[in-house]
């Protein structure tokens, strides 16, 4: 209890803490001023004195601890023990961005832990969680592509939606053009000065009513820059296939990435591309985003300061209390 109390708490005054040095000072002159006080008696022999030691006696310095216990309790609280609570004030020129992720079968291809599909995921939720200012949504693709979640500023609710992304329901492909377009769509209304669309594949266009490099120019027309991230190690890579009878059997799909595409789709809008190999190349791709699209903030903090010395007050009145009623009751001296 005495641990959780102290553990956010914080001085006004610290250097009155150093007043707690007086307290060892303070009970050893007190004891060694009781003894030279105690009246002394010369006896011939201490036979009839050898069993007098009672608990009393052995508890003599209880009210005195007691009283050491409350003057530290009062000195704590003259510090004045507080916590604090800062609200943050987050004002900005943000970005509009949308994430399109290829969900189809092959991104389920463990060459990335645990496959490429959760890693993109993971890195999709810390993208996010890092860009507190900026709107941004969430389209998936595969032979047809989806919005996921609509561009917004909640990322409570955006996080949930990556959190939740499964492309079971959409027909298997690689629809390139139709990620990228309903990407476009979501931002052509945005009046934002930046707007960004970070399209993540593991394929080749193969699918959709719309090629990619329309696809393209229409990002063009609405000033949107597109970043493209290529997934996928070199050579083959485990993948989950359905087999005979509805089986699923792993088996070793050659990685095939249209990197000229996506280099092309890139540049022609002034974004990048970009080549993940793995887990930590794929973190940084958009740790790099993150810093090429920066957002205009202005954090302002407030700190508001809680006291916490009154349960310092309430034990020193207490221990005071008990001392008095141990001196006038059990430690009573008589005359």
């Amino acid at each position: 209890m005495l641990r959780s109390y102290f553990e956010h708490i914080e001085f006004a005054y610290p250097w009155v803490l150093f007043l707690l040095l007086i307290i060892p000072v303070l009970a050893g002159w007190y004891i060694s001023y009781g003894n030279r006080k105690r009246g002394t008696m010369l006896v011939s022999s201490l036979k009839s004195f050898r069993n007098t030691q009672s608990f009393k006696n052995n508890l003599r310095y209880t009210p005195l601890a007691i009283r050491m216990l409350a003057l530290a309790a009062i000195i704590t609280a003259l510090a004045r023990p507080q916590s604090h609570n800062d609200e943050r004030n987050i004002e900005g020129e943000g970005i509009d961005i949308v994430l399109c992720i290829d969900v189809s079968g092959s991104m389920l291809a463990q060459d990335f832990h645990p496959n490429r599909l959760e890693a993109a995921k993971m890195v999709a939720e810390d993208f996010v969680r890092n860009r507190p200012a900026d709107r941004i949504g969430l389209v998936i693709f595969a032979g047809e592509s989806f919005t996921q979640c609509p561009v917004t500023s909640d990322h409570a609710v955006l996080e949930s939606q990556i959190q939740q992304i499964d492309g079971s329901f959409l027909v298997d492909g690689t629809a390139i053009g139709s990620g990228l377009t309903t990407s476009v769509d979501r931002l052509r209304t945005s009046e934002t000065k930046t707007k960004v669309i970070i399209l993540l594949t593991d394929g080749e266009n193969n699918g959709g009513l719309i090629d990619p490099k329309t696809a393209k120019e229409i990002a063009r027309s609405y000033n949107i820059k597109v970043y493209t991230i290529g997934i996928g190690s070199e050579g083959y890579a485990s993948t989950p296939v359905e087999g005979p009878g509805g089986q699923v059997i792993m088996q070793q799909e050659k990685v095939n990435i249209d990197e000229g595409l996506l280099k092309e789709i890139a540049s022609e809008t002034g974004g990048r591309y970009f080549r993940a190999k793995d887990n930590q190349t794929l973190a940084g791709i958009y740790n790099d985003i993150d810093k090429l699209e920066k957002t205009k903030l202005n954090i302002t903090v407030t700190r508001r300061y809680t006291e916490r010395f009154q349960p310092l007050v309430f034990l020193a009145i207490g221990l005071i209390l008990i001392e008095l009623i141990l001196r006038f009751t059990v430690f009573r001296q008589f005359p």
